[in-house]
């Protein structure tokens, strides 16, 4: 039996449903950094299944960086009106321009560099907890980087 608590802490932790923060604890025998590693690969495969669906609503966002001398822009996709006026995607998309005014333009591709605060996930690891936790597909249809 898994307990209360145990299920309150996993999803502060992961923002994913009390569903699936239980029956990840389940299969973790009350473990909760097992059951992390599950919602990860969770998350992975379900973000797998939403590549195919269309991004058509979305955000277009901006960061400028103290100083002046760093911008970014980016346009955000997704499925729903719903989830693109959400907390969670505008936080995402904050994320995003973030990492993307902290790399210099010769950097490694964007999707497979570490993200800048936390370095055991890749941006794309960033992306698909957002796609596990909010049910849809996202895409970043594009982004720009200016520096003076």
């Amino acid at each position: 039996m898994v307990k209360i608590d145990e299920i309150k802490k996993l999803r502060q932790e992961s923002g994913i449903s009390v569903t699936e923060c239980q029956k990840a604890l389940k299969e973790a025998r009350g473990d909760l950094d097992k059951a992390k590693d599950i919602l990860k690969k969770w998350g992975k495969d379900f973000a797998k299944t939403r590549q195919e669906r269309t991004a058509g609503q979305g955000i277009i966002d901006s960061y400028i960086h103290c100083g002046r001398k760093v911008g970014v822009m980016i346009e955000l996709r997704c499925e729903t009106d719903f989830v693109a006026k959400s907390d969670d995607f505008k936080n995402l998309s904050h994320e995003l321009c973030l990492q993307i005014a902290a790399i210099l333009p010769d950097e490694m591709p964007l999707f497979v560099q570490p993200w800048i605060k936390d370095q055991t996930k890749t941006v794309k690891d960033l992306i698909d907890s957002y796609i596990a936790k909010l049910g849809e597909n996202i895409v970043l249809e594009k982004f720009i980087r200016y520096e003076l």
